[in-house]
C-alpha cells in the first residue's frame, strides 16, 4: 500500500518556528508492583488537555506538532508494553514505535489539519482532538505499510528492511532453519495489529466537540473497513491476474484514494462541524486527488528511482498487483492486435524473479502502448478536477489556500519525490 507525496521544491528560507507547547498526553507516571515487581502506568486524564495547543503555533509545522504527540503517546505505551512483556516490548513495541516516529511527510495528519483550519476550526479543543486522530492515522498508517510489506513479501521500506524482515534477520540465527521466515511474517502482522490497537485506543482516548462524536467516530470506522476491503481486492487480483480498468480503479479507491486523503478531509472538517456542502465538497476533491495520487504511486513503482522510492523498483509488476496503469496496458495492447506486448505482460506480470532486463521490456511496454502517457494524462485530470470541487467550498482563505496546494502537491509524486508546503512556501520533507 502506499500509501502515499509531492514534487520536491524549494521555497524561501523559513521564519522563526513558534516554541510549541508541551506534549499533551504526555508519558504516563510508572509505579512498581510491590507483589510482583513489575512496572504499572497510571493513566493521565485527560489525555490531551485542551489548553495545551494554540492552533496558530501548530500552523508553523504541523508534522512537528503530531511529532510531539506521537512521542508522547508512544513513549507511554512502549512503557506499558515493557510492563507487560520484556521481550514482547522489544522486539514489537520498540520496532512500532521507532516504524511511526520515522514516518515519511506526515501528509494525511497535514490534510486533517489544515481541513480542520480551512473549515473555521480555530479553538485549542478542536486543535487538541486533530492532533491527536492525526497521530492515529499515522498509527494506521504504519499497521497498513507493515502488514503490506508482510503480504507483498517486500524486503525494503523508505530505503530500510521492511519490519518483517528486520524480525527475521533477527532470529535467523536462533530458530531452527526455514523457519525464520515463518517467524518474521507472524511477528509483522501481530506488529501491524499493535499499532492498529494503539491507533483505535488514541481515538477512543480523544474528547471529541459533540457535534463532531457522531461524524469522526463513523468516518474512522468506514476508513478501516476500506482499507481491508481494498488491500483484499488487491491481493485477491494478484491470484486471479483480475486485470479489468473498472476493478482496477474501484480497488485503488479503496486501497488508497479514501484513507490516504478524502478521508482525512473529512475527519478534518467534521471536527471543525463544517456544514454540509462544504463537506461534500471536500469530500469529491479528496477522492479525485486521492486516485490521482494512486495512480502517482503506480507509475513510481516502475519508472521511479529506488534511492527517491525506499522500495525496489518493480515490485507491483513481479507481484502481479492489478494496477490501473497493466490493466490500460493489457487493454491498449489488446485494442490495437499487439501480441508481443500482451506475451510480454503475460510473462512478466507475477514473475517474482524477474530480471532488470525483463523490468526494462514491461516499461518499453507501458511507453509504447501510450498506458504511461495515459495514466499521466489522467492524473493531471483527476487533479484539477479535484481542485474544482475544492473551490467550490466556502473556506478560510489563508488555510484554504495552504490545503489547496497541500492537496495539488500529494499527487505529484510519491515516496518523497515531493514535499508538501510548509508555512511561507517552505517545503517540509520526509
Amino acid at each position: 500500500m502506499s500509501p502515499t507525496q509531492a514534487k520536491e521544491h524549494h521555497g524561501a528560507a523559513p521564519p522563526p518556528v513558534p516554541r510549541l507547547p508541551a506534549v499533551p498526553g504526555s508519558p504516563a507516571r510508572t509505579h512498581p508492583d510491590e507483589s510482583t515487581g513489575q512496572v504499572h502506568a497510571d493513566r493521565t486524564e485527560p489525555p490531551c488537555p485542551a489548553e495545551g495547543w494554540d492552533p496558530r503555533q501548530v500552523d508553523a509545522d504541523v508534522p512537528a506538532a503530531v511529532g510531539r504527540v506521537l512521542d508522547g503517546v508512544l513513549t507511554e505505551r512502549v512503557a506499558r508494553a515493557h510492563a507487560v512483556d520484556e521481550e514482547f516490548a522489544t522486539d514489537l513495541a520498540v520496532r512500532v514505535a521507532a516504524f511511526t516516529r520515522a514516518g515519511g511527510k506526515r501528509t494525511r495528519s497535514q490534510l486533517l489539519w489544515w481541513s480542520l483550519r480551512a473549515c473555521g476550526g480555530d479553538d485549542r479543543a478542536s486543535a487538541a482532538a486533530a492532533l491527536r486522530i492525526g497521530a492515529a492515522l499515522e498509527l494506521l498508517q504504519t499497521c497498513a505499510l507493515v502488514h503490506d510489506d508482510v503480504m507483498d513479501g517486500a524486503l525494503l521500506r523508505r530505503g530500510r528492511p521492511a519490519l518483517h524482515a528486520d524480525l527475521r534477520a533477527r532470529y535467523a540465527g536462533s530458530v531452527p532453519s526455514g523457519r525464520a521466515g515463518r517467524f518474521g511474517d507472524a511477528a509483522g502482522i501481530l506488529a501491524g495489529d499493535l499499532a492498529l490497537a494503539w491507533a483505535d485506543d488514541l481515538v477512543a482516548e480523544t474528547a471529541l466537540p459533540g457535534p463532531a462524536v457522531r461524524p469522526v467516530r463513523r468516518l474512522w470506522s468506514d476508513m478501516r473497513t476500506e482499507m481491508v476491503a481494498g488491500q483484499y481486492l488487491d491481493v485477491r487480483g494478484q491470484v486471479t491476474s483480475a486485470q479489468a480498468l473498472p476493478r482496477a480503479l474501484h480497488t485503488a479507491c479503496l486501497k488508497s484514494a479514501l484513507y490516504s486523503v478524502a478521508r482525512p478531509l473529512g475527519l478534518g472538517a467534521s471536527l471543525a462541524g463544517a456544514d454540509e456542502p462544504t463537506v461534500r465538497a471536500l469530500d469529491a476533491a479528496g477522492r479525485c486527488v486521492g486516485m490521482a495520487f494512486q495512480l502517482r504511486d503506480d507509475l513510481d513503482d516502475v519508472f521511479g528511482d529506488p534511492a527517491r522510492t525506499g522500495k525496489i523498483a518493480g515490485a507491483d509488476i513481479r507481484e502481479g498487483k492489478p494496477t490501473y496503469l497493466t490493466a490500460l496496458a493489457r487493454a491498449r495492447a489488446a485494442a490495437a492486435g499487439d501480441d508481443r506486448a500482451l506475451d510480454v505482460l503475460e510473462r512478466s506480470l507475477g514473475d517474482t524473479a524477474l530480471s532488470e532486463a525483463g523490468l526494462e521490456r514491461v516499461r518499453e511496454v507501458l511507453d509504447a502502448t501510450g498506458a504511461r502517457a495515459v495514466a499521466e494524462t489522467k492524473i493531471g485530470r483527476l487533479v484539477e478536477q479535484g481542485l474544482r470541487h475544492f473551490d467550490g467550498a466556502s473556506l478560510a482563505p489563508e488555510a484554504g489556500r495552504r490545503l489547496r496546494a497541500l492537496l495539488r502537491h500529494a499527487a505529484g509524486g510519491s515516496h518523497g519525490s515531493a514535499r508538501a508546503p510548509g508555512p511561507a512556501g517552505r517545503e517540509s520533507g520526509r
